[in-house]
């Protein structure tokens, strides 16, 4: 696939590495790929213009043309741009780095991938530019609004090894979140057990009838004027689940614009908002290491905006 040009002296970003995405079966299925992409990427532009130049191929090898049919389980590669990048203006700290493992502790707003907007802004793209490790690749993912520890696998010989920890939930997960409080509540401890499937829109999730695949340990540590700081362990790692589960019981996380309802966007005009980062920090992880056989425990460095004195 052909090197990115110098696409930032044009006022635009690309990605350091191609992104992949694998066509699901639809009923009934788009009229075409490009159909498809521009109605599935609708924050990415140009998809026409980047066919065009040769930007977008199939994995197996080969262009894809902007009129090509659209087919199941078709793998396409291509790299994400975007006009106008929005800056982030928050730093990871990496606070672990060996030869198989790097550990980043990321800030709030800061996205663990390329994603819609976001190119060189996120956490893999800042890394790879800071280590000049190319393999680098995010074992797990957090949401771009929560903060805390992310794990990265260096080498690709021994990712398999790890990957498989979070598949087999191997990985002790511990989380903290400041959420809203109902008056007179009783209950200090709740396990929340239910499924969850995509909801609507498309970036939402939900709580649906069904056999269980997410389960939450959560417990209140203390509370003050309608707050309470919590503890949570997440046995599962679907999207979202913490902030469903959260919503679940009845105490959303705060500064959460995706659940219990969604909120309304600003306007693309608008100046991005830094002043209220949703509540919710990934502060501790601990597992078996598949490579050497040690106990590793790491440990977030970032904090909530919880004063237990002066409230939140």
């Amino acid at each position: 696939m052909a090197e990115p040009d110098d696409f930032e002296s044009r006022g635009r970003s690309r990605a350091l590495q191609a992104s992949r995405v694998t066509l699901p079966r639809l009923d009934p299925p788009p009229s075409s790929v490009l159909a498809y992409l521009q109605d599935r990427f609708p924050f990415i532009p140009d998809w026409e213009s980047r066919m065009a130049r040769g930007q977008v191929r199939v994995e197996e090898g080969g262009l894809l043309a902007p009129d090509a049919p659209y087919r199941a389980g078709l793998k396409i590669l291509y790299f994400r741009e975007v006009g106008q990048e929005p800056i982030i203006p928050f730093e990871a700290k990496i606070i672990h780095q060996d030869a198989n493992l790097l550990v980043a502790d990321k800030p709030h707003f800061l996205p663990v991938t390329p994603t819609g907007p976001y190119v060189r802004t996120s956490l893999l793209a800042r890394l790879q530019e800071q280590t000049g490790l190319d393999h680098l690749a995010p074992l797990h993912r957090l949401d771009r609004e929560t903060a805390g520890l992310v794990l990265f696998s260096i080498r690709p010989e021994t990712r398999a090894g790890f990957s498989a920890l979070f598949q087999k939930h191997r990985v002790t997960k511990l989380y903290h979140a400041v959420a809203s409080m109902s008056a007179g509540t009783s209950v200090h401890e709740w396990r929340v057990e239910n499924r969850i499937e995509k909801g609507e829109p498309f970036f939402r999730m939900a709580c649906v009838e069904g056999p269980v695949n997410a389960r939450t340990a959560i417990r209140l540590l203390a509370a003050r004027d309608g707050h309470g700081l919590f503890d949570i362990r997440p046995e599962t790692g679907k999207k979202h689940q913490i902030r469903l589960h959260m919503a679940a019981i009845g105490h959303p996380i705060l500064h959460d614009k995706l659940y219990p309802e969604l909120q309304p966007e600003p306007p693309p005009s608008a100046p991005p908002d830094f002043s209220h980062p949703l509540q919710l920090l990934a502060q501790r992880l601990e597992f078996v290491d598949p490579i050497t056989g040690e106990i590793r425990v790491f440990e977030s460095g970032l904090e909530l905006g919880w004063n237990p004195l002066a409230g939140v």
